[in-house]
């Protein structure tokens, strides 16, 4: 004759049954919400986080999806590690920065929990100043108001070492701003400052908005100046004429790759599916920004100073694409 199992028992594989459910139930969770950190937004990167946030919500139905705007980079590859976000843009030397935990660039220890998902489009350092400043060359930029980007963000540290390769060092300036790319240019407007760096894709939207509104000069930074550097990050690049409102002809400068990131702990189906999405989906990030133009599959699993994340590796060898 069979035995009814005690209530204290049933009860017991029930309450048993609910919390590996609940558990279950947070793991799934976990792996499926997606954060992606982008930088301030007037610059390239939130729009295309945006976008993609779009196409993950589509292309992954399970996926909860939220963009966050961020001072950039160096928060955002912060972020990741401490398991803050799922996805992250960066630049190619914070990253390097980063994996080796350069406390100067904003790492008090290396990260690495990093991994790579693409190598995407590259950031083009940009020196703009107001026509009536005077400033024609990287030397005239001496005893001027200049904004540098926001304190520890891929601009500002792009601004460092350039301004050091040209032997120029902040002391040499009358004012420097820690500012995202849309207050330098308020500031700018108002004839409070003569010059901003931003370091971000070609036609961002503050200096189409700033040379809307007044005469601009972009400041060149040549070839010699770039080898300067010492780091193989940053490469030679080149601003095509009337990228911006009054720029006639093209101005040599730096150009450094971005990456989208992302971090151990996430299953490697999430982030194949995540890789997939993007490459898939690719027209509707460029028509967010056109800076996506330059996002290449063929180029995507090269280059990084991190490892690739095995989803992402995953998805390249599908494709046939080599690292």
């Amino acid at each position: 004759m069979l035995k009814t199992p005690s209530l204290a028992r049933t009860a017991a594989s029930l309450i048993a049954g609910f919390a590996l459910a609940a558990a279950t139930a947070v793991q799934v969770h976990a792996a499926e919400f997606i954060t992606i950190a982008t930088g301030g937004t007037s610059g390239v990167y939130y729009p295309l986080g945006v976008a993609l946030s779009q196409v993950y919500t589509k292309a992954i139905p399970s996926a909860k999806t939220a963009v966050q705007a961020t001072k950039g980079s160096v928060e955002n590859l912060n972020l990741l590690e401490a398991g803050r976000a799922e996805v992250g843009f960066s630049l190619g030397d914070s990253l390097s920065d980063a994996w080796k935990g350069d406390a100067e660039a904003g790492f008090k220890a290396p990260l690495k929990k990093l991994r790579t998902m693409a190598a995407i489009y590259p950031n083009y350092v940009q020196i703009v100043a107001s026509a009536d400043s005077g400033i024609k060359t990287l030397a005239d930029l001496k005893g001027k108001r200049i904004a540098v980007g926001a304190p520890k963000s891929g601009t500002e540290l792009n601004a460092r070492a350039i301004l050091k390769a040209a032997g120029l060092s902040y002391a040499d300036f009358a004012k420097v701003e820690y500012l995202p790319f849309g207050e330098s240019v308020e500031l700018m407007k108002n004839r409070q400052l003569d010059a901003t760096f931003q370091s971000a894709g070609l036609g961002v939207s503050s200096l189409r908005d700033l040379a809307a509104t007044q005469k601009i000069v972009v400041v060149a930074i040549l070839a010699e100046v770039v080898a300067k550097v010492g780091d193989a990050a940053y490469q030679a690049g080149m601003i095509p004429a009337n990228t911006y409102e009054g720029q006639a002809t093209e101005v040599p400068t730096a150009a450094i790759r971005n990456f989208l990131v992302t971090r151990e702990g996430l299953s490697d189906e999430m982030v194949y599916q995540m890789t997939k999405a993007m490459f898939t989906h690719l027209p509707e990030l460029v028509a967010a920004h056109a800076a996506a133009k330059a996002i290449n599959l063929q180029m995507a699993a090269k280059g990084s100073p991190v490892p690739l994340h095995p989803g992402a590796e995953k998805y390249y060898r599908e494709v046939g694409v080599s690292k």
